[in-house]
């Protein structure tokens, strides 16, 4: 069993003053930190998922990938900044610090704010101030783990909140 590990988040924020959705997940996965940004594991259905729902090909270098999201006005960060975890095992997260996401908040349009995930809807409740959960919308996560999610159901739902 992998032992507990010291993990601070590796990534700044992807914003500018046109973002008017922030995406959040809980903390960067082993290998979105061996890939050096965002949903860098293969399997992580998020690029694509975006990539459908706004009818684009998939981006493939972080380059894209930033532009891709601030096209159209999409921020990304994650709601935990450092914490011990196990791994990428979101159920062994402990001792959490939470990401200030203040400064997105204020240089930005920013009026819904999608958690990637349960965890990451998990820990924004947790610690985020209530005027920023009232724009919280909880959806299923882009994660390889989450089986139950096909890709076009995926797409679908997020698709809802994206356009």
């Amino acid at each position: 069993m992998a032992e507990y590990e010291q993990v601070a988040q590796p990534f700044a924020p992807v914003y500018d003053s046109n973002s008017r959705i922030l995406i959040l997940g809980s903390l960067p996965s082993v290998k979105s930190r061996e890939q050096g940004f965002y949903y860098g594991h293969a399997r992580n259905r998020f690029w694509p998922m975006l990539a459908a729902v706004y009818r684009e090909p998939t981006p493939g270098d972080i380059p894209e990938k930033k532009a891709l999201l601030l096209r159209h006005g999409l921020a990304v960060y994650d709601v935990i900044e450092s914490c011990e975890i196990k791994g990428s095992s979101d159920s062994s997260i402990r001792n959490v610090k939470a990401a200030d996401i203040r400064a997105i908040m204020e240089t930005s349009r920013i009026d819904r704010i999608l958690a990637n995930g349960r965890t990451a809807a998990k820990y924004f409740k947790a610690y985020q101030p209530a005027a920023y959960q009232r724009m919280l919308i909880e959806l299923p996560s882009t994660s390889p783990a989450n089986a139950a999610f096909s890709l076009d159901k995926l797409v679908a739902i997020w698709g809802e909140f994206l356009l």
